[in-house]
């Protein structure tokens, strides 16, 4: 019996349905990715199925207590309760008792130990240690502490506080621990590093109930699906198998319908030639045939064709020196911890090189630094000669949201200049898929994805011989990606690269520097997949093994992948000059563990005295 039905619904916002006539079943234990374009209704489906936002038709059928938990793209996280109190609260009743737990561990830990606070917070510990045993609610306490410590949460910061990314995730932990009958997350990968993806996946693999995912990320996936369904010009396609039987299938209707369209077309052009010659078409015998061709005219004006593809081109300058960009002995520290340490590195001209590693771990800060941005702690960063750098940020700061779409992209000309060509303003922005009426829109209006098309915009109206990108990958629909990573493919200047898209950096990236704690930064030869392969980080078997994603990763003789002009050898590490080991990063539950380790051992000590004393 199916959890949740959908019976010809139908939702529109403005003239333009979202989708019509759209049927559905999930049943328990299904793994649906709902992919479609950037605009299509994909969101607005998962409120519709999630019961947030009503059809206009149609009905939703939900099986009798059945539970759900949905993860938006919005985040109208905000207050003054911890991470910890928001993802504990998708236990429900028993999520009170986890976060007073955990609270009162942590002022155990924080009180000095011979005072009377230390004293009632070690009795208020016991009393909730006992409740939790009494409605076996430890494992639940272990899932938030494990959904926590994985998704990299700062468990006892208010969640007010956090960025929006951040809020995000601490969303994703609240409706990962509420154990659903159907799991709805829309685009959960977005501002989550790899390791953090993989282990998402790895949990969702394991996930008793149904999954409905909303995702860009091919490689997640491709690991996770069971059935695809495609929301397309408003209609909603169930396609069984993975993701790569998908796009053969898809392939296939596509041709089918084109062929169907020319024939239609055809058909259209001849019957409306024959009504031209007027007396023939007003004799009574062939009324049914005016009637046909009105009925053809109805037919041809209600098909939706695909929707034009982002049109991308980069404006080529003259090449840049051999070399691009060089670090000595660079270091960096905020407030006493090490970013990066002892780092050499030599860029030069035609390299493609992918930054990989934990959010927070130095990503952005080494591009600032070989950009000239920021200054190092030590060392020095030396640039070659002829550079014309076009920088992706990954915040957004370049973009002002009062400003209009088209006056954002080139200072308010009304021109821009592409390879030697002038362009209109508005006919540049068409090639990225915003219409006259969005051009003319505040920055403030757009969409995630629409934001990010349009940094891509100001990127490539600019003449560049170098190519920095910063997480360019968030929010793009999966032909829009697909479209970019051809056009930095083809690139021929110098190209840096920060993403969290595996299939992304395997098709683009020549070689990868790799943030592996304590400062130390590690270069491999190859993209993701190389690195898996190349070095001994836990799980890099499974990862190197696991399910190919179409176009990914790629063998050692995929031409698409040009040599890189940096030399091929054994990977070259620049680390801290006293650290040669990375030491694992204890998890929040450990550090607390840690803190509270003296007064149970001096509890446990007193307990001891007085059982010797009443056995004497």
């Amino acid at each position: 019996m199916p959890l949740i039905t959908l019976d010809a619904v139908a939702l529109a916002f403005g003239h333009l349905p979202l989708f019509e006539a759209a049927n559905l079943q999930i049943e328990a234990g299904e793994r649906i990715a709902l992919i479609g374009r950037n605009g299509s209704g994909k969101s607005s489906l998962l409120k519709v199925i999630g019961g947030a936002v009503p059809p206009d038709q149609g009905t939703v059928w939900r099986a009798p207590g059945v539970r759900m938990a949905r993860l938006d793209q919005d985040v109208p996280l905000v207050g003054t309760r911890t991470v910890f109190d928001e993802v504990a609260d998708g236990l429900g009743e028993l999520g009170a008792l986890v976060a007073d737990y955990h609270h009162a561990a942590s002022q155990v830990a924080e009180t000095p130990h011979d005072s009377v606070a230390h004293i009632k917070a070690l009795t208020r510990l016991g009393e909730l240690q006992h409740l939790l045993e009494e409605r076996d609610g430890w494992s639940l306490e272990q899932k938030v502490e494990l959904v926590v410590s994985r998704l990299d949460l700062p468990a006892d910061r208010p969640v007010g506080e956090l960025s929006g990314g951040w809020r995000r995730r601490a969303l994703l932990g609240k409706a990962l621990v509420s154990e659903p009958d159907v799991l709805l997350l829309d685009e959960p990968t977005n501002h989550l590093d790899i390791d953090a993806i993989q282990w998402l996946e790895e949990y969702l693999s394991s996930f008793a109930g149904a999954l409905l995912v909303v995702t860009h990320d091919r490689a997640f996936l491709n690991a996770l699906a069971t059935r695809i369904v495609e929301l397309d010009r408003g209609t909603l396609t169930s396609w069984p198998g993975s993701y790569p039987r998908f796009l053969e299938k898809k392939a296939a209707a596509l041709e089918n319908e084109a062929r169907d369209l020319a024939r239609l077309d055809k058909k259209l052009a001849q019957e409306e030639a024959w009504l031209r010659q007027g007396v023939k078409a007003r004799r009574t015998r062939n009324e049914g045939r005016v009637k046909d061709l009105i009925q053809l005219r109805a037919t041809r004006e209600a098909v939706r064709e695909v929707g034009g593809n982002v049109r991308l081109a980069i404006d080529h300058i003259e090449t840049s020196g051999k070399l691009v960009f060089e670090a000595k002995a660079v270091g960096k520290s905020f407030n006493g911890r090490m970013v990066i340490g002892d780092f050499s590195v030599r860029v030069l001209r035609g390299d493609r090189i992918g930054l990989i590693g934990p959010n927070g771990s130095g990503k952005s800060t080494l591009l600032r630094l070989l950009l000239g941005e920021m200054e190092p702690d030590s060392g020095t960063v030396r640039h070659g000669a002829r550079l014309q750098v076009a920088y992706f940020d990954q915040q957004r700061e370049q973009l002002d949201p009062e400003v209009t779409v088209a006056d954002s992209v080139n200072e308010g000309n009304s021109t821009v200049t592409i390879n030697g060509e002038p362009r209109h303003i508005i006919g540049y922005l068409a090639d990225f898929l915003f219409p006259r009426e969005r051009a003319l829109s505040p920055v403030k209006s757009l969409s995630g994805g629409e934001r990010n098309r349009l940094m891509l915009a100001r990127l490539f109206a600019k003449p560049a011989n170098v190519l920095v990108l910063d997480e360019p990958t968030n929010d793009l629909d999966i032909e829009t990606l697909e479209l970019l990573e051809e056009l930095i493919a083809d690139f021929d200047g110098t190209v840096l690269l920060v993403s969290h898209d595996r299939v992304f950096l395997d098709r683009i990236v020549t070689s990868t520097l790799a943030f592996e704690g304590t400062g130390m930064v590690t270069e491999y030869v190859g993209g993701w997949y190389d690195y898996l392969r190349q070095s001994n980080r836990p799980g890099s078997e499974r990862g190197a093994r696991g399910k190919p994603v179409p176009g990914g990763p790629p063998n050692e003789s995929d031409p698409g992948r040009g040599p890189s002009s940096r030399e091929k050898g054994a990977p070259t590490t620049s680390r801290p000059p006293t650290t040669d080991l990375v030491k694992r990063k204890l998890s929040h539950k450990e550090q607390r563990e840690l803190g509270t380790l003296p007064s149970r051992i001096a509890a446990l000590e007193t307990e001891q005295g007085q059982l010797r004393k009443e056995a004497a």
